[in-house]
């Protein structure tokens, strides 16, 4: 099963990926981690990405299309997409290019979130410059530092709040016609982010007829 999970940036499309892979052996593909690694190897493609996403942009459907294909041409296993596809033509490519190895999207999910809470999730961000977990500056228990490793916590730079609000106005434009291509295929699956994680994740197995005993 391929899955595509949908959702404003903050969402929780991290977190329920996975969650999915813990207990369904997927293979999580991250384009936001896909781009940073380009990005830190200083191949050309790397630095091109780094100069657009420093613009405020998002990498153009070339770049994204080309770093997904080379990280999925040998896998074997279901693929979560998380950050991908973002633009109908990246869908697109993703459909003509699953076709050719006869497969599919199963399922598009959409965790529901209203901006109010988007943008109070981004802006409490916090990621461990060593090993990269993610925390929240309001959850309970924060320390400050890493509960993993004792890395020190950063904010992304595209996690401050005229950032976020950028990333909200570029996903209304070019992100939201996803949900209805998705939809006019019948495989558009709505989940209420607003609940917990467990909650959340509850509603994703359900929707994708997944079985709790798995």
């Amino acid at each position: 099963m391929n899955i595509v999970l949908l959702g404003f940036p903050g969402a929780g499309k991290g977190t329920q990926a996975e969650k999915l892979v813990g207990k369904y052996n997927f293979r999580h593909i991250s384009t936001g981690d896909l781009i940073r690694h380009e990005i830190a190897l200083g191949t050309p493609l790397g630095k091109e990405v780094e100069a657009t996403i420093d613009s405020g942009n998002l990498a153009s459907d070339e770049m994204i299309i080309s770093i997904l294909v080379k990280a999925i041409k040998d896998e074997k296993r279901g693929v979560i997409f998380d950050g991908f596809p973002r633009t109908i033509a990246q869908a697109e490519a993703l459909d003509d290019y699953l076709a050719q190895h006869g497969t599919q999207v199963d399922a598009a999910v959409l965790i529901r979130l209203s901006e109010a809470e988007v943008l109070k999730r981004i802006t409490s961000r916090r990621i461990c410059k060593e090993c990269g977990a993610v925390y929240n500056i309001n959850a309970e228990g924060y320390s400050g530092k890493c509960d993993k490793c004792g890395g020190a916590l950063y904010i992304r730079h595209d996690d401050d709040e005229q950032s976020a609000r950028h990333r909200l106005e570029v996903f209304h434009k070019e992100t939201q016609p996803l949900i209805e291509y998705y939809e006019r295929g019948g495989k558009c699956k709505a989940v209420d982010g607003s609940k917990s994680i467990e909650k959340v994740f509850e509603e994703i197995e359900n929707v994708l007829g997944l079985s709790k005993g798995e």
